[in-house]
């Protein structure tokens, strides 16, 4: 798990920058951009602003906005030992069913919620980070609905609000314009 830098949080889109990630190969921090070396702007529900709000109160950009104890980075290690297995434990406690899950867990949670939501392919690609459009449908392809009735509706809805349809709209056995005779074409090329 690498620790993110977030370069800015903006409040008014609900979006955290990322500006850098941290490693820590053999228990050494290493910081050093993203996996695709680009900034990533990862969007964030309206619930958590009043806490993201609180907790960037006295940061200034490039601070990082989640840390340890200690001001500094919070390490893998620590995050897993102090904080999330002890979550872990008291959530399968109340629901032994909950399925046990690491961090990283969480990232595809993070998708397949943005996918259910009806985010696009391209949107949940740059929210990852990865490389191509194709690598996201690669991993999540069957989260995205396949299913054609609902294409079908999504179709309806739209061409019900553009007014498309209504010039077909009509009785099969009236023509859709009134051509005098000699410039009908014949009945063999159809009619009008």
């Amino acid at each position: 798990m690498a620790a993110l830098r977030v370069g800015r949080v903006d409040l008014k889109r609900r979006r955290l920058e990322v500006a850098e990630a941290v490693t820590e190969p053999r228990g050494a921090l290493v910081f050093g951009t993203t996996k695709t070396h680009e900034r990533r702007s990862v969007p964030y529900p309206r619930l958590l602003d009043e806490l993201l709000r609180a907790r960037c109160a006295r940061k200034q950009p490039g601070d990082l906005v989640f840390t340890g104890p200690d001001g500094g980075v919070v390490r893998s290690s620590n995050f897993r030992y102090r904080w999330f297995d002890p979550a872990l434990t008291r959530i399968r406690e109340a629901d032994p069913d909950f399925p046990r899950i690491t961090p990283h867990d969480l990232r595809h949670s993070a998708a397949s919620l943005a996918i259910a939501a009806g985010a696009n392919v391209k949107a949940v690609q740059r929210m990852l980070g990865h490389a191509s459009a194709a690598m996201t449908l690669d991993v999540y392809a069957d989260l995205f609905d396949d299913d054609l009735d609902s294409v079908a509706a999504a179709l309806d809805d739209h061409a019900a609000a553009a007014g498309v349809g209504k010039l077909w709209a009509r009785p099969l056995d009236k023509p859709l314009v009134n051509l005098p005779e000699d410039k009908k074409p014949p009945d063999d090329q159809g009619s009008y």
